[in-house]
């Protein structure tokens, strides 16, 4: 694993520290936070996160990050091969005062803030300003308000050409990969018809919808490897059975779960 660090206006309210995680093999961030990290807010930009917070378990994808307020418990987990940002606040920001653990919207734009933090060679003065955007920008995540962010659900890369219905669907399948909902009950929501949803995944991703579908559970599924087990982790990506699972899984990476989790580097916990 490697993990960078950048530090600016350590030690005043204002500050705000920034960690780079790198790992070959899946990540979890536990419950025990450190005192001078105080508020948390995990993302990224490459891959689902895994959350838990009390009762509440949930996938984000990378239009998402999860917030903690001090002394929250709570857990964040990511697959192998991942990038994670970790960031660490003193104060919290104004559209999250009401949040004490959540997902929350990260737009584009605030995304390439958060990455420009994490680079050598910004100025204290730039990145200062920085960080007053990216706290300016963030709000809660509403099923009922706005999308989860400008970025694709994880799964396989938006391309921006579809109509957004299949978008809309996506992101909700993110937060839940269980769903069992057909194609076809997703169009009568949306009242569209099942060919024209189809169409729409196809523009937006290159694939059909149960073909996305896929690769979004075994995604997600790769955030919980190592942590958890099999028969809990083919439940909670939505499949009915861990043999399901397992051979989806086998069919897609060329290797059961448990032998990639044993070929990875092992993990990290910080």
């Amino acid at each position: 694993m490697r993990c960078q660090e950048y530090g600016y206006g350590l030690g005043r309210p204002e500050g705000i520290f920034v960690l780079r995680y790198q790992s070959e093999g899946p990540l979890e961030f536990g419950a025990i936070a450190r005192q001078d990290f105080l508020h948390q807010l995990y993302w990224s930009p490459d891959g689902a996160l895994s959350a838990l917070h009390g009762g509440d378990a949930r996938f984000l994808g990378p239009g998402e990050a999860f917030w903690a307020q001090r002394a929250v418990s709570h857990e964040v987990r990511a697959a192998d091969r991942q990038t994670v940002y970790r960031i660490c606040l003193r104060q919290v920001p104004p559209g999250l005062a009401e949040l004490r653990a959540g997902p929350v919207v990260v737009s584009v734009e605030t995304g390439r803030l958060i990455r420009d933090l994490a680079r050598s060679g910004v100025t204290e003065a730039d990145a200062l300003a920085d960080r007053a955007r990216i706290m300016a920008a963030l709000a809660p995540y509403s099923p009922a308000g706005r999308d989860s962010g400008d970025g694709p659900a994880p799964g396989a890369p938006a391309s921006g050409h579809g109509s957004g219905h299949a978008l809309r669907v996506a992101r909700a399948l993110a937060h839940d990969p269980s769903d069992a909902r057909e194609l076809a009950a997703w169009a009568a929501q949306l009242h569209i018809s099942a060919k024209t949803l189809q169409r729409d995944f196809q523009r937006e991703f290159g694939m059909p919808y149960t073909r996305w579908r896929t690769r979004l559970r075994l995604s997600a599924a790769r955030a919980l490897l190592g942590t958890e087990p099999v028969t809990r982790i083919a439940r909670r990506v939505g499949y009915a059975s861990p043999s399901a699972f397992v051979a989806a899984f086998a069919k897609e990476y060329g290797q059961t779960p448990a032998r990639y989790t044993q070929s990875g580097a092992g993990g990290g916990r910080s």
